[in-house]
């Protein structure tokens, strides 16, 4: 649960601090849009080399590593440089990417029996450290004086998670080492399986890291002042919370797989539709959207840990799916960062949103038809 409180804190707590740390830093468009693009990319990059990561030091060794980095990105920030805060930013990714890829498997290794209940465990903390984040970083970065020091201090809780799993890293030496267990992720990539996973995860990634990285300065750009828009962004990740337990409960029966896909797709579309028309003052009603559209995640997550024979395979998928889907992704928060800067008008960056949730609602008719009722077999020997 601590790793999962981490694992978009770092993310959501500094949307709505960017248009301070511009000021204060000074930066131009490139730096505004490359900042929010950076978790993608990361995510895309080092989550490839997760799988090599984890057959070097062993599954649970792995998170640690990864964890440490976060923590040490995220204090890296406190120091009120652009160079920094750049460098920081990537180190914390780097290690938000291996815990990205790696936790399915772990779940897959310690709770075989139990993948929903724990997937929408995992989910449901990763939301309420983002909400917490994303509604408390104003008044944090106020509190401390600068929005460098409130960034840097959710290293804290990222020390607390580390800490909390040292003692499992130190006693498992081996998670899913060794070459015989070793399944490379690119063939994947030939099959119609690899490409409706990744398809998705490219997708919902893109729609999500693009939303909690320019939402706020969407409604700060509509007249909403930063604290304001860091609530609506937090109420996205609240809603988020009721919405996972009731997908994955719904996901718990394969008949409701599709039926769960579809209402995040449509959710997910009527909120960027809604986000685009509405006014300012009735912003509540896309966050609310959004909020459910996001539940898309652990769907996908959920699938992909049933999906593998084993949990080399499940890796090897979850590699594939992340690293491949974060890089296509990287493209929605940059370019459409810079497409702002040059319109002057979120207007036409926010139907090309539309365009992709629609794109978002037929993968996921597509994926949850051909997969949704993918049961992963239980393994001998693994703790439920």
């Amino acid at each position: 649960m601590l790793v999962g409180l981490n694992l978009r804190a770092g993310i959501a707590s500094a949307a709505p601090l960017y248009h301070s740390l511009q000021e204060l830093l000074g930066y131009g468009p490139l730096v505004a849009a490359l900042l929010p693009t950076i978790p993608v990319l990361c995510f895309g990059f080092a989550g490839a080399a997760t799988a090599w990561l984890v057959r070097r030091a062993g599954l649970e060794r792995a998170i640690a590593l990864a964890l440490f980095l976060l923590a040490a990105g995220l204090a890296v920030r406190a120091v009120e440089s652009t160079g920094m805060l750049l460098a920081g930013t990537a180190a914390a990714m780097c290690g938000l990417a291996v815990c990205n890829v790696a936790m399915p498997s772990f779940i897959r290794e310690h709770h075989a029996r139990r993948t929903p209940v724990m997937t929408g465990t995992y989910t449901i903390t990763m939301s309420i450290g983002a909400t917490l984040a994303a509604t408390v970083s104003v008044p944090v970065a106020a509190g401390l004086g600068s929005p460098a020091l409130g960034l840097a201090a959710w290293a804290l809780p990222a020390v607390a998670a580390l800490l909390a799993f040292l003692p499992l890293a130190l006693r498992r030496r081996k998670g899913l080492g060794g070459a015989a267990g070793h399944v490379s992720p690119w063939p994947m990539l030939a099959t119609r399986k690899g490409l409706l996973f990744t398809g998705l995860f490219a997708v919902q990634a893109l729609l999500a890291y693009t939303t909690m990285g320019w939402l706020p300065s969407i409604l700060i750009a509509r007249g909403l002042d930063a604290t304001a828009a860091g609530l609506l962004l937090g109420l996205v990740q609240v809603v988020t919370i009721p919405a996972v337990v009731m997908l994955l409960a719904m996901a718990a029966r394969p008949r409701l797989v599709r039926p769960a896909f579809l209402a995040t797709g449509v959710s997910s579309l009527a909120g960027f539709v809604a986000l685009l028309v509405v006014p300012a003052q009735w912003a509540v009603l896309p966050a609310v959207l959004m909020g459910i559209g996001f539940g898309v995640f652990p769907l996908v997550m959920l699938l992909i840990s049933r999906s593998g024979d084993t949990a080399a395979e499940t890796t090897a998928l979850s590699t594939l799916a992340q690293s491949l889907g974060y890089l296509i992704a990287a493209a929605g928060p940059f370019g459409l960062g810079l497409l702002h800067d040059a319109l002057g008008s979120w207007t036409v960056p926010l139907v090309l949103m539309a365009a992709c949730a629609v794109v978002q609602l037929l993968l996921g008719y597509w994926l949850s038809r051909r997969f949704g009722g993918t049961q992963a077999p239980a393994r001998p020997g693994v703790r439920a």
